[in-house]
């Protein structure tokens, strides 16, 4: 139901690195009013946790299926997690 809280981290497959696909997903998350991070994976993908209002969390989920424009995004794995109460979102 929208306005619960959840968590839900991705992991995004494709040519999602050197696309500013971390930043970008920053941009997009605080536009939210989300909490959680995104960091660059060693084997090319992108990891993300968001945390907040869950109809902001899957419109994340929603935006890492295509991300920026410059990004090819093949798969996107998705899992809840259980909330922490965080704040403020970084690029890690």
């Amino acid at each position: 139901m929208a306005g619960d809280v959840v968590r839900r981290r991705v992991v995004v497959h494709g040519h999602v690195q050197g696309v500013n696909f971390r930043e970008e997903a920053r941009r997009e998350a605080e536009g939210e009013g989300l909490a959680g991070w995104v960091t660059n994976r060693d084997d090319g993908g992108v990891d993300a946790v968001f945390e907040g209002d869950s109809g902001s969390v899957e419109r994340l989920v929603d935006w890492c299926r295509s991300g920026p424009r410059s990004a090819d995004v093949d798969d996107v794995e998705e899992s809840e997690e259980e909330p922490r109460s965080e704040s403020g979102f970084e690029v890690r």
